[in-house]
């Protein structure tokens, strides 16, 4: 699942590999802001969900550190599109016989966009930080770290408090971001990295560019200017593509229209994985999901195959629980909950709950407003009482269902990285899943050894997966449309970044 490969697709909808979650891409048009096609030194990407600030310290969802990460920030590493950790603004690193110490050899020539320059302190800044200022969920994934230290301006030592499998990879994140000590202060509206784009210019509502800094340290990318255009409607984005004022679809937001595309020689079709789970979730702390038999009613209610062939094309790869195929502890969990409305309905009544309305509440983003009225009509034909609002994302999903868990049953795309543990391993989640079990489970899978992090992430997921936590209705196929000349496009969607710095044009 996780090779590399480009694709001329033809139409069998059960065929595709999957994607990235719910950060959706948009039409970007590089380069100038003005109107018209974009320029041969520019590229416009298409894209959907749009940032609601620069700063993903405070601001939770996956657009921001899509447009930023990579680009305007840098990390001491970074993920390629297979996957592997690779060298950014470390050269190179060691880790103690312990698996306690890690120690970071750095650049020695970067800058910031403010002018100063990027050293080891700027790394012990940026990761004591999150710690201290960091209000997002994923911020508790740097609580393992014990101490950084400054060696020399060009050497970090970080030393963990435990062995950790999971640390190195998280710094592949948002949460490895290396900020300026002195580029801090208004990050919603004006990031400082080290990376080799700036922000130039952010039409809210519409579209933002980046453009390429002078001085980057680096290997300078081909496209000197880029935007990110952002879409409500797939057939806008569609036909801005056609019409040249964009040159890549991020992600189709409607599979059906691939035809469009796939056999005019003026465009490429990429297709691949990406780790975006699309989650029904369901709220485990509260209202009439709170029952566990409930919970799996809705489970078996849910005839994934059919909901993912009329609300997604079929494009898509069915999991069964928290875990994309391109990670190494990936196992299928389809079969735990086969569809069978008869089941869903005795469970049902088991339960109690059978009289009681659950409030479907989506985000106003395609693939949840596609499937949200097919689960409600599934779930009804199986005995439930639905009623479905669509909320605008970010912000008013995020506040009332994120936030507060004013729900008690939501569909999102989880498209950060190896996200089980953020989504269910806290008990202050918007999930509300509280198993002391499960906590325990991903403990022993971060400090054993390699091979007892597999079997026990498989374990994890197994009984996130028998307990009803939530249920998966689909992985997000990476299904990319672009200019036929635009090279180096990801084929897997794997990391948080849409990374511009190897895209070209032929």
């Amino acid at each position: 699942m996780g090779h590399m490969r480009y694709k001329q697709l033809t139409r069998h909808p059960g065929t595709v590999a999957a994607t990235l979650v719910c950060l959706l891409l948009s039409a970007c048009s590089a380069g100038s802001t003005a109107a018209g096609s974009p320029g041969k030194n520019t590229l416009a990407i298409g894209l959907t969900a749009e940032p609601a600030n620069f700063d993903f310290t405070k601001t939770e969802g996956a657009a921001i550190p899509q447009a930023l990460l990579y680009n305007v920030y840098e990390n001491l590493v970074k993920l390629d599109q297979l996957g592997k950790i690779r060298p950014g603004l470390a050269t190179s690193w060691s880790l103690s016989k312990d698996r306690k110490t890690y120690t970071f050899q750095l650049v020695k020539d970067a800058r910031f966009s403010n002018g100063a320059r990027f050293t080891a302190e700027d790394a012990k800044f940026s990761i004591e930080r999150v710690t201290s200022d960091w209000a997002v969920a994923q911020k508790a994934q740097m609580d393992v770290v014990d101490t950084a230290r400054a060696v020399s301006p060009t050497e970090l030592k970080v030393t963990l408090r435990r062995p950790s499998n999971d640390w190195l990879y998280r710094m592949t994140t948002r949460l490895g971001a290396m900020f300026s000590r002195t580029g801090v202060s208004r990050l919603a509206t004006e990031p400082v990295g080290t990376g080799p784009y700036v922000v130039k210019k952010w039409n809210r509502g519409d579209s933002i560019t980046l453009a390429r800094r002078t001085g980057y340290w680096g290997r300078k990318p081909h496209f000197a200017s880029v935007t990110l255009k952002y879409f409500k409607d797939p057939t806008a984005m569609n036909n801005a593509l056609l019409t040249g004022t964009i040159n890549v679809i991020g992600t189709m937001q409607s599979p059906d229209s691939l035809f469009r595309f796939e056999n005019n020689p003026k465009y490429k079709v990429i297709e691949g994985s990406t780790n975006g789970e699309v989650v029904l979730s369901l709220n485990n702390g509260s209202g009439p999901l709170r029952n566990p038999k409930a919970r799996q009613a809705v489970r078996y209610a849910i005839d994934h195959r059919a909901l993912m062939d009329t609300c997604w094309g079929g494009r898509g790869t069915l999991i069964g629980s928290m875990v994309p195929p391109t990670d190494p502890w990936y196992q299928d969990l389809t079969n735990q909950y086969p569809y069978d409305r008869d089941k869903a309905k005795k469970l049902l009544e088991e339960s109690g709950q059978a009289g009681h309305t659950l409030r479907l509440r989506i985000p106003t983003l395609p693939y949840a407003t596609a499937c949200g009225t097919v689960v409600k009509s599934q779930l009804e034909q199986a005995g439930f009482k639905v009623k479905l609002d669509q909320l605008e994302f970010p912000a008013a999903w995020l506040t009332t269902v994120f936030k507060n868990a004013d729900y008690d049953m939501s569909i999102i795309g989880h498209v950060e990285p190896r996200d089980m543990q953020t989504v269910f391993g806290n008990k202050t989640s918007y999930t509300r899943y509280d198993n002391p079990e499960f906590r325990a489970l991903l403990k022993k899978a971060d400090q054993g050894t390699q091979k007892e992090q597999i079997t026990s992430m498989r374990a994890a997921a197994r009984l996130l997966s028998k307990d009803a936590a939530a249920d998966w209705l689909f992985l997000l196929p990476n299904l990319m449309v672009a200019d036929e000349d635009i090279t180096g496009l990801p084929v897997n969607y794997v990391s948080e970044s849409l990374d511009l710095t190897g895209l070209g044009r032929s």
